[in-house]
């Protein structure tokens, strides 16, 4: 679009270049006024394509980022642990992933998306392939989500995953179970598919809805209307916003389904024992990385040689705890 803009104009100053040439001199010409608004114009579109050009480059940078580095195009901007300022910058970071058994690093993955939970399918996938995997699959509750649990049941059928979700701890509050807000402590009629709120308020079945987020996972919700007159075709103030509008509620039933096959998962006692094992298995491989080998921070740049150097801080990791057993 640019190109062609800037063709039509300097076709447009080469006419007028003739026509100055062949007119008589004239003070002020006009024809010499548009010709500089023109050239003007023109110098003005070539710093835009220049600027464009610039902000393609970085796009292809970003790819599916925010932020990247300009010393390091492939470590992106995350929140870190070690922060001596305590004010939360951001900082040029990778994303380290790994898998343990029995304090051994059986598989590591580098990422450059700083949350975990996006970080799940593709390092499980690459530990599936390898066959690193055993029958549980246990990670902390950062890795709790819809897509995580989805593709565990999905796509590998002799593995389960014991992964708490983000809420799950404070579900079990007084507070929280005694929020009336909360859709999960309302009354359900399965029968008849519908709520009642603690203010009476009954929530029937209104329409089926799915949204979309940036990264192409699909969800899907029911949405429930409140009924609005009672049986004297009253309006009920309760079913109704401040504005005079019905009340609505969505619930995610497949999410709802994940999180309770999950609670009953970890509130099982074998289950239980197996992911209370994790904060003694992994911990300890990043306690002692940092404590032994004082490996606080990657010394190359470039997500290759990332992965080469973390590569020998494993096997280092790897040999000092088979040297420990045999000792």
């Amino acid at each position: 679009m640019i190109d062609e803009v800037l063709s039509r104009l300097e076709e447009s100053i080469e006419q007028l270049n003739v026509e100055i040439d062949q007119s008589p001199k004239l003070s002020p010409n006009p024809a010499k006024q548009q010709r500089r608004k023109l050239r003007t114009s023109v110098n003005q579109l070539k710093k835009r394509k220049i600027k464009l050009s610039e902000h393609k480059g970085q796009m292809a940078v970003f790819g599916n980022r925010n932020s990247y580095s300009k010393t390091d195009h492939d470590a992106t901007f995350m929140r870190v642990k070690e922060d001596p300022m305590q004010n939360g910058q951001l900082k040029p970071a990778y994303n380290v992933q790994i898998a343990t058994n029995n304090q051994f690093i059986t598989g590591f993955g580098i990422f450059q998306n700083p949350t975990d939970t996006r970080t799940f399918i593709p390092f499980i996938t690459q530990l599936n392939s390898r066959n690193y995997l055993g029958k549980y699959v246990v990670a902390d509750a950062g890795y709790g989500s819809e897509p995580n649990y989805k593709f565990v049941e999905d796509e590998l059928s002799d593995c389960e995953s014991l992964i708490p979700y983000g809420t799950m701890l404070r579900e079990k509050s007084r507070k929280w179970q005694s929020d009336d807000r909360k859709v999960m402590n309302w009354n359900y009629v399965e029968n008849d598919d519908y709520y009642i709120d603690p203010k009476g308020v009954r929530f029937h079945f209104w329409r089926y809805s799915k949204r979309t987020d940036k990264y192409g996972n699909v969800r899907h919700f029911k949405v429930y209307r409140a009924e609005v007159l009672d049986n004297n075709q009253n309006k009920i103030s309760e079913a109704l916003t401040p504005h005079g509008a019905p009340r609505y509620i969505t619930v995610n039933g497949e999410w709802e389904y994940h999180k309770a096959r999950t609670r009953n998962k970890l509130s099982s006692k074998k289950t239980g024992d197996i992911y209370k094992r994790r904060k003694i298995d992994v911990e300890p491989v990043f306690g002692r990385m940092k404590a032994f080998l004082g490996f606080n921070r990657f010394s190359l740049r470039s997500l290759n040689k990332v992965r080469k150097e973390f590569g020998i801080v494993v096997m280092a990791l790897n040999m000092n705890k088979l040297v420990t057993l045999r000792s």
